[in-house]
Order: C-alpha cells, then structure tokens, then sequence
C-alpha cells in the first residue's frame, strides 16, 4: 500500500490564485488577532495576580513568613554548607 500526500496545486486563473492569496491572508490575520487576544488576556491575568499578591504582602501581620514559621532573627546569619568527612584528606600542590 502506497501513501500519498494530498499536494495543493496552485490555480492556474488569476483571480483565482487572487481570491486563494487573500483567503490566505484572512486565515492568517484571524490567527494574529487570536494570538493577541490570548497574549493580552495572559497579561491581564497576571497583573491581576501581581497586585493582589502584593496586596497581600503589604497587609500580612508584621514581617512573618507566608509558610508559618516564626520570624527570622536579625542576628542569625542563614546559610548552607556540605559536611566533609575527615577520612578524606585534600592534597595541595
């Protein structure tokens, strides 16, 4: 069994190839003017969310943590750090 590719062939009048050019042109404005409705929705929405995100942050009570934990001291510096076993000893040249 052979499988064939359905080929558009151009027409051969010219107000056809006309009317073809144009129906072209109107698909492809339609998917534009689609794509940016769907892009200023998608900003719209995420403006949205920024604000009352923000809007959130600024009336939480004081400067605790979203997460529930307790408030971070000023004194206590954070970090991480990796456990090095002393069996393994560096070499320097």
């Amino acid at each position: 069994m052979r499988t064939r590719l359905f080929i558009l062939q151009r027409p051969r009048h010219p107000l056809a190839r006309l009317a073809l050019a144009l129906l072209g042109l109107a698909v492809f404005g339609a998917l534009l003017v689609f794509g940016l409705i769907a892009l200023a929705v998608l900003v719209a929405v995420g403006g949205v969310l920024m604000l009352v995100r923000a809007w959130r942050g600024r009336h939480a009570d004081g400067n605790a943590p979203d997460d529930g934990s307790r408030p971070a001291d000023p004194e206590v510096l954070e970090g991480e750090y990796v456990v090095i076993r002393e069996s393994r000893h560096v070499r320097h040249s």
